[in-house]
């Protein structure tokens, strides 16, 4: 067991679903019993461990588990001195201040002197004390949003993912603290195989990681916009370029940021790009 890599994720949940996804799709197999709360991995040295996201922080300082993927916001609630090896860019949300819809609000001074109920008591103070408020807070585990309705808090301090969940208990959303995703975490001084074996695991993520924020890019176009063509396409150095049997014309392959392509489809376009194929990227190794 000592030269293989532990890791924790969440036991349940979306957050879980994503994780073992990614490391799916990083080639890593692994059983999945139902019941267990450890899984091995028969062709990577990676066992894992499902435990609840607020416990995962203090299993990886302990050295139980030897890196760990959580939300940003639970490791920074915890205050543990851990290191951030990697975002990955899923599971965004925001931790955000909320009150009843029929309250009127123009600043955080709203909160001075009143109740908060929230499940991230270490954030929130930090976010009044920076604005120099007095407030109560009320520290409660789950199902935070019914704390006005049912009379415990003037507001709430809770995380946001598209705000559904606030609407249907009559809050609003007045105040961003936080900004989160998924991270990789680490301990400090793993043993020099276990940073060998983090180094591998590294590399295939960054591999996939990459290829989903990329899309592979096919278009045909005149010889002679070739070159305004190519000074549009951002791609990783130039794009290649393939003659075509109709004289005159080529195909140009490039990768292209999934999230600049359709700010540039319409100058593609005006460029005298046509028949543009968007295709996904399964692995991208620079």
């Amino acid at each position: 067991m000592n030269n293989r890599l532990k890791i924790a994720i969440q036991k349940s949940g979306r957050l879980s679903e994503q994780s073992k996804k990614l490391l799916r799709d990083c080639g890593i197999r692994f059983s999945n019993g139902k019941q267990a709360l450890i899984a091995s991995s028969g062709n990577f040295p990676l066992d894992l461990l499902y435990l609840r996201d607020d416990d995962i922080p203090r299993y990886v300082e302990d050295g139980t588990a030897d890196i760990g993927i959580l939300g940003e916001n639970v490791l920074i609630e915890s205050a543990l001195p851990l290191r951030t090896v990697r975002k990955l860019g899923f599971a965004r949300c925001r931790l955000s201040l909320a009150i009843p819809k029929s309250e009127n609000y123009n600043d955080p001074a709203f909160f001075e002197g009143r109740k908060i109920a929230t499940s991230y008591p270490k954030i929130l103070t930090n976010f009044l004390n920076d604005k120099g408020i007095n407030a109560n807070i009320h520290r409660i585990s789950g199902s935070v949003e019914i704390a006005p309705n049912i009379g415990l808090a003037d507001a709430v301090c809770d995380i946001v993912s598209s705000g559904s969940t606030l609407f249907s208990n009559g809050l609003k959303e007045v105040e961003r603290i936080l900004e989160s995703e998924a991270i990789l975490i680490a301990r400090d001084r793993l043993p020099a195989e276990k940073e060998v074996i983090l180094e591998s695991l590294l590399f295939r993520l960054e591999s996939v990681l990459q290829a989903q924020a990329n899309k592979y890019v096919v278009l045909n176009a005149p010889n002679d916009k070739l070159e305004s063509i190519s000074n549009i396409l951002p791609g990783m150095r130039s794009p290649t370029v393939v003659p075509l049997a109709e004289k005159g014309w080529s195909a140009l392959h490039s990768v292209l940021p999934e999230n600049l392509f359709w700010n540039l489809i319409d100058e593609l376009r005006q460029a005298g790009a046509e028949g543009i194929l968007v295709m996904p990227i399964e692995k991208m190794i620079r």
